[in-house]
């Protein structure tokens, strides 16, 4: 007999453990393999959460709520980053990428089944070594305290499933949580993308849509919408639409600010942000109403 109960499904996974039994030797890499799961295990409970099984390098933890898994996710990371017996030689140190999602599942025993745990699965493989990467079901049950730590990244559709995921990377390091996307309050505009994305400088503008699929912004001549300042690149910016939402993505020396309107200011550089609802753009410093070239984007349809 089995029991339906919610819960939040984690997968932590050691990233190139064959590579390490090659590099190590069998023993050596099985110690290493081992303490690495141990801390997992410890990391786990210290949240309240559940090791299910061991598979190998990895393992499957539940919780019964969402805050309690990013924490153990967290910590899983902090610890691996700062322990001393997960030194794989040479300087290197173990990775390890987690994935969690958040629903129904069937409880029978000491097991857990159902396509919440495919999808934890499944997800974990989209991580880099060092990530922890969740889906909406989990950021929409999140306290504030995690939600500012969230950055979406991507859509995807994850091997074994129709639909696609939208993906969202937790920022584990507290001095990167200043430059992750807040997440909007209403989830549900990132799930499907507008039509259009209107983008305005002055009495200039530029529409992305399927047919348009990217815009590019800088000072000089060429770009879709000329971006006058000193500290304005030559491209530094561009928009792309695709993957079920539209991504700013900054390519610039000085970097980019966004604020959302009714949003927090959010610097972004070298990297890349989804652009929804509506908001402001400063290239190279952050937007005004007084800037000349202080750009608006509104999602439209």
């Amino acid at each position: 007999m089995y029991t339906d109960v919610q819960l939040a499904v984690l997968f932590a996974d050691i990233v190139g453990s064959t590579r390490l039994y090659e590099r190590l030797g069998d023993a050596a890499a099985r110690e290493l393999i081992a303490s690495s799961l141990e801390l997992m295990r410890q990391a786990t409970e210290s949240r309240g959460g559940t090791v299910i099984k061991t598979m190998g390098d990895e393992i499957m933890a539940t919780f019964a709520q969402p805050n309690e898994a990013i924490a153990a996710a967290a910590r899983i990371q902090r610890l691996t980053e700062t322990a001393p017996e997960l030194t794989s030689g040479s300087g290197g140190r173990v990775a390890i990428r987690i994935g969690c999602h958040y629903g129904p599942v069937m409880l029978e025993k000491s097991d857990v089944f159902g396509s919440t745990v495919h999808t934890a699965n499944r997800l974990t493989s989209q991580a880099k070594g060092g990530q922890i990467m969740i889906t909406d079901e989990v950021v929409s049950r999140l306290g504030p305290e995690w939600r500012s730590a969230i950055r979406h990244v991507d859509s995807a559709t994850l091997r074994g499933f129709r639909d696609e995921v939208m993906l969202y990377e937790v920022h584990w390091h507290p001095e990167d949580i200043t430059s992750v996307l807040q997440v909007p309050a209403l989830l549900g505009a990132a799930r499907t993308r507008a039509a259009r994305l209107r983008v305005t400088l002055q009495d200039e503008q530029a529409t992305l849509s399927d047919e348009r699929p990217a815009i590019h912004l800088g000072r000089a001549e060429g770009n879709d919408l000329v971006v006058p300042g000193s500290l304005v690149s030559r491209v530094h910016a561009r928009i792309e639409a695709g993957k079920g939402s539209f991504q700013f993505i900054d390519q610039s020396t000085n970097g980019s600010f966004v604020r959302p309107d009714g949003g927090d200011v959010v610097f972004v550089r070298r990297d890349a942000m989804t652009l929804i609802g509506t908001g402001a753009i400063g290239l190279g410093r952050e937007p005004s109403d007084d800037d000349p070239g202080t750009l608006r984007y509104r999602c439209e349809g």
